[in-house]
């Protein structure tokens, strides 16, 4: 192992809880009626693989003319995953992307050196009641990548390799698992997958892996004769054979994890790095707002507004 994950100067404070080293719960966030859960960074535990940042969002139902308007704002040393059950996200950076996003798709958005973007409810979408249900992460990137120029990657349903057995449906979304390969560029081995398991089914976890957990997303699942409902994450040690059995309701859930990176990663606000002085040049660029010729520029098309530098 090339790093322990749970050694981390910037994992939120534990706030008098007993550590926590195998079992996540997220934490709850209400964004204005829109329920967002957070997994990690977690109390101890920054990372799983190169997964440093995990929420769910929603669900949510929303009115007519409702959704979801998060304004422009900038990243840095990350690539994002954004992959949903329910609704829609128009997507757009400073890449020029301008990319609808639907269930079982993915958006990949690898910051690098900086990159800016916005999400939000599409007009057509919002001529009708709507909703909004999916998982949002931020995979770190290795040092030697962080510099990179920033690049986006789409991938629809079909593209992605579905693994199907009694029981079971396996959609792989990044990386490699259970002899599938998914199309998305990585930068180190890494798997990330949702499984749908009927009342009763088994997945055992792929073996292959340095780094593995498991996030629930519905229903519950067993592990060694222990049950996790939803709303939890477990992490399991490496080279331990793992296998869910999915509770009396069935189960969903998010399978992820890969190679541990050489150490930990500093994370603020929007921006992780190898280094405080890289998170610091990157705010003093936002500060700037130097939107024509500094680090950052904003999204073609979506230059009205866009999130201030959060301290």
């Amino acid at each position: 192992m090339s790093w322990n994950p749970t050694q981390s100067p910037d994992c939120p404070d534990t706030g008098g809880l007993d550590a926590i080293e195998t079992l996540i719960i997220p934490r709850a966030r209400d964004l204005g009626g829109f329920e967002v859960r957070r997994a990690l960074p977690a109390p101890d535990r920054q990372m799983v693989g190169p997964f440093i940042f995990f929420d769910q969002m929603g669900p949510a139902e929303f009115l007519t003319g409702g959704g979801i308007d998060v304004r422009p704002h900038p990243h840095i040393g990350l690539a994002t995953v954004t992959y949903l059950y329910r609704g829609e996200f128009q997507h757009r950076d400073s890449l020029g992307t301008d990319q609808m996003i639907y269930p079982g798709e993915v958006n990949w958005m690898i910051a690098g050196n900086g990159v800016t973007h916005s999400e939000r409810t599409s007009a057509a979408m919002r001529a009708n009641p709507g909703a909004l249900y999916g998982i949002q992460t931020w995979v770190a990137l290795p040092e030697k990548d962080e510099e990179m120029g920033a690049a986006f990657e789409h991938h629809g349903r079909e593209a992605l390799p579905l693994l199907e057995e009694p029981g079971k449906s396996v959609r792989l979304i990044l990386g490699t698992a259970w002899g599938a390969r998914a199309p998305v560029k990585t930068f180190t081995e890494t798997f990330y997958a949702d499984a749908v398991l009927a009342a009763g089914a088994m997945l055992p976890l792929p073996d292959d892996h340095e780094d593995r957990g498991v996030y629930v997303v519905e229903g519950s699942v067993s592990v060694a004769g222990q049950s996790f409902e939803a709303g939890r994450m477990m992490v399991f040690r490496p080279g331990d054979a793992i296998t869910l059995i999915a509770g009396e309701r069935g189960a969903r859930v998010m399978v992820l994890g890969g190679e541990t990176l050489n150490g930990p990663r500093y994370i603020s606000w929007n921006f992780v790095a190898s280094s405080q002085e890289k998170i610091d040049a990157a705010k003093e660029a936002w500060r700037q707002g130097d939107w024509q010729h500094g680090r950052f520029q904003l999204p073609p098309g979506d230059t009205e507004e866009y999130i201030p530098l959060v301290e």
